[in-house]
């Protein structure tokens, strides 16, 4: 807080002015540089505003220039709201889909931009930053104040085979794979636009594996994808297993430890 910015004792005419503002558009958060145009008013100290309502804990400070009602705490929201072009993804995705039953304590959020990790609220937030070219496969979930960016079925699927550390777990990817109504197109558009050859044969791998003849025609791209170099089916697991050729995979996850994992 500013020296120069009176706090009131009690609560003033502007400030109440401001707070119903506020009610009148159903806003729950916003931004110090936005929220004039929003409410389509002016104030004459809009920090002086803000900073009596933060103080008398009508208002809460998020972060610098970021602002949102007392209750305010879906963590969705948030992590995307303090992010520049940030995009809830990864085990956060899944969650969203109802992809996995397996709940994480931090909140993924895809961005382009560099920012550091936080806790707000008692939540863990993890940024995770990504090449412009990355930046795709985006629909929206929720409504009003609780609207919030999410990449889509199939673009979460190939980010959490793209960077598995941020995923629920190679098992739970694998029955991902298996069950998940998935679009081909989809996930061709994805895998080009991620670029990671061995994401494209992993995934190939697995759909061809489970029988998924609805997703033909990503089966047919992938197998056209497959080049000189042995990838593990696992990234994260260690160098054993079966050498399957055709797909220029080592897995050392079983054929039969596949079919336990998916029939879980």
């Amino acid at each position: 807080m500013a020296d120069s910015v009176y706090i009131s004792e009690n609560l003033g005419k502007t400030q109440i002015e401001f707070l119903k503002l506020l009610d009148e558009s159903e806003i729950q958060r916003f931004k110090f540089s936005e929220i004039e145009n929003q409410i389509n008013q002016k104030f004459e100290n809009l920090n002086e505003v803000l900073e009596n309502l933060v103080h008398k804990q009508l208002l809460t400070r998020v972060e610098k220039g970021k602002f949102c009602r007392p209750n305010f705490r879906n963590v969705l929201v948030i992590g995307t709201f303090i992010t520049e072009e940030g995009t809830i993804a990864y085990w956060s995705a899944l969650n969203v889909h109802g992809l996995t039953e397996q709940v994480s304590n931090t909140v993924f959020v895809q961005t382009t931009r560099k920012k550091n990790d936080k806790n707000i609220f008692g939540t863990d937030y993890k940024f995770v930053k990504v090449a412009d070219y990355k930046k795709t496969g985006i629909t929206w979930d929720g409504y009003g104040n609780l609207r919030f960016p999410v990449t889509d079925i199939e673009k979460t699927i190939v980010d959490c085979f793209d960077q598995p550390q941020y995923s629920s777990g190679y098992t739970e990817l694998i029955r991902v794979v298996k069950n998940a109504n998935m679009e081909a197109d989809k996930l061709i558009t994805y895998c080009k636009a991620v670029k990671n050859i061995a994401v494209t044969k992993r995934i190939g791998f697995l759909v061809a594996f489970f029988g998924r003849t609805d997703l033909i025609s990503f089966i047919d791209f992938a197998k056209k994808e497959v080049n000189a170099k042995y990838n593990l089916l696992n990234p994260q697991g260690t160098e054993k297993g079966e050498f399957v050729s055709e797909w220029k995979l080592r897995l050392n996850i079983s054929k039969q430890e596949l079919l336990k994992i998916s029939n879980r």
